[in-house]
């Protein structure tokens, strides 16, 4: 008997397409046809799908897509189960899989694909995150929507007040919105500081955050939020292929030289919360400026140089909240000679 047929018969396979309110699930087992059910995806249909998982009585191997808040519950859940492990998986990785596999697309040929999936790819099994940075990451995304409704509300009101024909009632009706937006993001940044504070290792990096040229409060509670929930065995490397900063080359024969541009298949909240701060530092961080002159000597665009400052950032990110050192410029850039 084969290796893989000796794992096979050791464990159920089983791939989960999640839905706002149902799931597609399917089974694998060797010697036996393929099982697919659906569960409500909810706290009553997470039960029922663990104890029917259960009554295949062998260990279970759990993949699923990240789909944002439909799937972080189930996740939670199938994570505390007995005898279960889940793989939460990039989306764009999981369709490369599923189009190699199959032409249709259907919820159980989704589901039948991460079945599938689970069984012949390397199997990396998630970790639940701390409660307290999932609710840190919920508050600060929460912020982040309403940055852009303030910014947008303000530039509604610029162009209300630029025209001799809007009503007073408009004017001022935009500008109660607009306070009613300022409070209520003031009021959100202090649950988030009460949230670090009541945690030691969150309040430990906050502050190391804050410590950092160009991250001022606000920065560091979004970084915080996003960074929080990541597994503590992560490297610097896989951080970096997370916030989607990692470079994808297109090279091909001697015809194809494309020039290489960040993949963005990770997670967009990051690369956005590192953008500001890295603005930031290439002004006020004698470090990152030149790095990034160095950069634009070397002939790359702003935006190219503005990126690897911001991977950089990250580097520097993980290195402090390892060591639990300060940052100190000069240990990301020994080479660079400062003015």
């Amino acid at each position: 008997m084969s290796k893989l047929s000796k794992v096979f018969q050791a464990t159920v396979f089983c791939g989960i397409d999640v839905s706002a309110e149902s799931l597609a699930v399917a089974v694998q087992q060797e010697d036996r046809p393929l099982e697919q059910r659906e569960f409500a995806n909810s706290a009553g249909g997470h039960k029922a799908l663990i104890a029917w998982l259960h009554k295949h009585q062998a260990p279970a191997r759990v993949s699923l897509e990240a789909t944002g808040i439909y799937s972080l519950d189930l996740a939670m859940a199938l994570d505390a189960a007995e005898g279960i492990k889940v793989a939460v998986l990039n989306p764009k990785a999981v369709n490369r899989f599923a189009q190699s596999l199959r032409r249709s697309k259907t919820d159980r040929a989704d589901a039948q694909a991460l079945a599938e999936y689970s069984l012949r790819m390397p199997f990396v099994a998630w970790r639940a995150p701390q409660r307290e940075g999932l609710q840190l990451r919920t508050i600060s995304r929460h912020i982040a929507g309403l940055s852009v409704e303030h910014t947008r509300e303000m530039n509604r009101l610029h162009a209300a007040l630029e025209s001799a024909t809007t009503p007073r009632c408009v004017v001022e009706d935009l500008k109660r919105s607009l306070a009613s937006v300022q409070r209520r993001m003031a009021r959100l940044r202090r649950a988030a500081r009460a949230l670090v504070d009541s945690d030691d290792a969150m309040r430990r990096r906050f502050a190391l955050l804050i410590g950092m040229p160009g991250i001022g409060e606000i920065s560091a509670l979004q970084l915080l939020g996003e960074l929080a929930p990541l597994s503590p065995e992560m490297s610097v490397r896989q951080w970096v292929a997370h916030s989607g900063l990692d470079p994808a080359h297109r090279e091909s024969g001697s015809s194809v030289h494309k020039p290489a541009r960040i993949s963005r298949a990770g997670n967009r909240h990051l690369r956005h919360a590192l953008y500001m701060p890295a603005l930031v530092a290439v002004q006020w961080d004698p470090h990152m400026k030149a790095f990034y002159e160095l950069l634009q000597n070397r002939h790359k665009a702003k935006m190219q140089a503005l990126v690897a400052v911001a991977r950089k950032l990250l580097h520097a990110i993980y290195g402090i909240f390892k060591s639990g050192m300060p940052y100190d410029g000069r240990k990301l850039f020994p080479q660079l000679e400062i003015r």
